[in-house]
């Protein structure tokens, strides 16, 4: 397993080069970034734009997410990658029911995808695969996810084999072959989580 995951971190060090950076700091505020489009997967209000946040990593604009729904996703559409990495900033900020914020890859649409997500009222990690509107879970792993603050979340694919860290810490290595071929990347919350993004890098 050590020597695959080893020839997954390689081969996505050979992609890097071709890797690319959205920090929204050029995007108005209330709009979404150009190429991107924001659903749900299920029911619900999600409301995803482009707001100003003093705190944000890089610059002053964050893509938030301040709505409700199922589970609510916001992905780069002109984008697509079968084999590479998705990485985000994020910031729990509240929700009573969940503080949550992921990312998504080999979306196909908003009821196929993978996503990955910490939550910061489970302090945990986990990986889904989602299909036909269902999520399914591949592994839960707890991890220390304090609300209001920044994190760095990122997950790395190729083939099958899936790793997910947390904070510059792997707490998910998997393979799962559910959904393959390019599909595009994003991020994504869950219920009334209010979710702050910032600096969204992807690669192939």
């Amino acid at each position: 397993m050590y020597r695959q995951f080893a020839a997954i971190a390689t081969c996505i060090l050979a992609m890097s080069a071709h890797a690319a950076t959205e920090n929204f700091d050029a995007v108005k505020a209330g709009a979404l970034p150009e190429g991107w489009i924001a659903g749900v997967t299920g029911r619900g209000n999600p409301r995803w734009a482009v707001n100003t946040d003093s705190t944000a990593p890089s610059g002053r604009n964050v893509l938030q997410q301040t709505g409700s729904g199922t589970f609510p996703w916001c992905v780069k559409k002109d984008e697509s990658i079968a084999d590479g990495f998705v990485e985000v900033k994020f910031k729990a900020i509240r929700g009573n029911e969940d503080q949550a914020g992921g990312v998504v890859w080999r979306w196909k649409d908003g009821d196929n995808y993978y996503v990955a997500r910490a939550n910061a009222l489970e302090n945990n990690v986990s990986l889904y695969y989602t299909t036909n509107g269902r999520r399914n879970t591949i592994k839960y792993v707890d991890a220390p996810v304090p609300a209001n603050v920044w994190h760095t979340l990122r997950v790395e694919f190729a083939g099958t084999r899936i790793r997910v860290s947390l904070d510059g810490k792997t707490y998910i290595e998997a393979q799962d072959s559910r959904i393959t071929g390019p599909g595009a990347v994003g991020v994504w919350a869950k219920a009334d989580s209010i979710t702050s993004f910032d600096d969204f890098n992807y690669g192939k």
